[in-house]
């Protein structure tokens, strides 16, 4: 296999004429991007890599030196992103959007309780505008595209318990993937392309960090409780039969009713009506 195709591109050979990509790589356009964010209202900082690592990682590093509010760090390749609980996030060059945002807020992390699912709010704002349907949103941090993920959020603090608080928000979308993309996922994956959608990364990334910018204002001004009716709405596992696990342990097998004002899962079991702010939940048979 050549090197590249280890980064989910496909490579055709042409006899006599060597190699060429099967397809078009679709990378981030910055001329593009910057004149797209221009007339938005909030200072991003943009800077885009050919690889890294982590874009979280990079990004939570420069917030402890002092790196602006809406500094945004977006990749090409990540050759060590993160998901949720240490778990490798899988992404193809040219074929999935990573990026993390910056986000200075005055609270104290005690207050932002929510703030995952208020993200998600926002990224199902952007995808849906591109004409993605239908988008649903799973507990604590995921979108759906009918019942296979389409991507994921990250979010991790730094600063002090008192505040104020920076938070580096991870954001994880399939756009196209190629079927070696597929096969190392470990659960089956949507990608926008499938539901008939091709879109520019360049503008997806723009319309993204415009509709979360928007949705974290509302949410540094008035709470989660302000996007807890809109989450709902795209809530995918409403009224079904789950499981709850924290650190692989099980904690809680019932029924999803909701969310409660500060985004915990609402969750009522043979022990009654109770309410969670952390773990991981999978479907059970009714």
């Amino acid at each position: 296999m050549l090197e590249i195709e280890e980064w989910g591109v496909r490579v055709c050979r042409i006899r006599g004429r060597g190699y060429r990509l099967d397809e078009p790589l679709d990378l981030i356009d910055r001329d593009a991007l910057a004149a797209l964010l221009a007339p938005l209202q909030w200072p991003f900082r943009v800077e885009v890599f050919d690889e890294c690592a982590s874009t979280n990682t990079l990004l939570l590093e420069r917030a402890l030196k002092g790196a602006a509010h809406a500094s945004v760090l977006a990749c090409e390749h990540q050759t060590a992103g993160r998901g949720r609980r240490g778990t490798q996030w899988i992404s193809a060059l040219g074929g999935s959007l990573t990026f993390s945002l910056l986000w200075r807020f005055p609270q104290a992390p005690a207050q932002l309780s929510g703030l995952s699912l208020a993200v998600a709010v926002g990224a199902a704002r952007a995808v849906e505008a591109l004409g993605a349907r239908p988008v649903g949103l799973k507990w604590p941090n995921d979108l759906l595209l009918g019942e296979r993920k389409l991507g994921g959020i990250l979010i991790e603090m730094t600063g002090d318990a008192a505040g104020p608080s920076p938070a580096v928000i991870g954001v994880g979308l399939n756009v196209r993937l190629p079927e070696e993309a597929h096969r190392r996922i470990a659960t089956p994956a949507a990608e926008l392309a499938a539901n008939g959608l091709a879109p520019s990364r360049t503008i997806l990334l723009a319309r993204l960090l415009e509709k979360i910018a928007g949705v974290l204002e509302q949410f540094q001004r008035e709470g989660f409780s302000s996007l807890r009716d809109e989450w709902l709405a795209r809530h995918a596992w409403q009224g079904k039969r789950v499981a709850l696990k924290i650190a692989d342990r099980a904690v809680a097998e019932g029924q999803a009713v909701g969310i409660a004002e500060d985004g915990a899962l609402l969750l009522r079991s043979h022990r009654g009506l109770e309410s969670f702010h952390a773990g991981e939940l999978s479907l059970r048979q009714a």
